[in-house]
């Protein structure tokens, strides 16, 4: 009997240790969970706060963004458009300048010489333009027809045809530049002024400060020509 009372209280003392172990377990595992949800808490809340600011963030730089496209990038773009066109000769453009009137000669042709001697032809108004171009100008137009680079300038029966609109005398031709180059230009010694008038040809040259010059009105066709493709575009 003793033998068995001594093995009872052994065990008794075995199974209460395990008991008291086993409640520490769980007691500590209780610890460490809740420590765990605490912690999947705050860092939950951290980044639902860090998620706000950034969203804060986003929506400010959003709003800047759209307020200096309206303030500046949209100008800026329209500029540069503008600015190309007028080089291209796609706009109206105004400005300091001159005004050249030629009209046919009124005299009465002499014997033996030609009455195209006493007409405008698409030779004279060439001259003009390159006298013109020469001096500094930076836009021409010949009866309200823009001039540019592919510009037709040419004879047609007893018209001119310009930018192939058919033209006839009076030619109005209106430059942009500095007018008093632009005025030198044509009425140098022996210039196209001067061989005008000796054959009767009616030449008016006015100053103006403000010189309308209309956009080209035409087509412009680039069959073989083409941009050249830079690297890395």
């Amino acid at each position: 009997m003793k033998v068995t009372g001594k093995l009872d209280l052994k065990a008794k003392l075995i199974l209460g240790l395990v008991f008291v172990a086993l409640g520490f377990m769980l007691s500590v595992q209780f610890k460490t969970t809740e420590m765990e949800k605490t912690i999947r808490v705050e860092r939950v809340e951290d980044l639902s706060e860090r998620l706000k600011q950034v969203e804060s963030e986003k929506e400010r730089l959003s709003r800047e963004l759209d307020e200096l496209k309206e303030e500046g990038g949209n100008s800026a773009s329209k500029a540069e458009i503008d600015r190309l066109k007028m080089l291209a000769g796609l706009s109206d453009i105004v400005g300091k300048g001159v005004e050249i009137v030629l009209d046919d000669s009124k005299i009465q042709s002499k014997p033996g010489d030609s009455p195209n001697l006493y007409i405008i032809h698409d030779e004279d108004l060439l001259r003009v333009l390159n006298e013109l171009r020469a001096a500094g100008a930076e836009a021409i137009s010949v009866n309200d027809q823009r001039i540019l680079a592919m510009s037709e300038v040419r004879c047609a029966g007893p018209t001119v045809l310009i930018n192939n609109v058919r033209s006839t005398p009076p030619y109005v031709i209106k430059a942009i530049g500095n007018p008093k180059n632009l005025t030198s230009a044509l009425r140098l010694r022996g210039g196209v002024v001067e061989t005008f008038e000796f054959w009767g040809i009616h030449v008016k040259i006015n100053d103006f400060d403000n010189i309308l010059i209309p956009a080209f009105k035409g087509t412009q066709n680039y069959e073989f020509a083409r941009p050249i493709e830079k690297e890395g575009e």
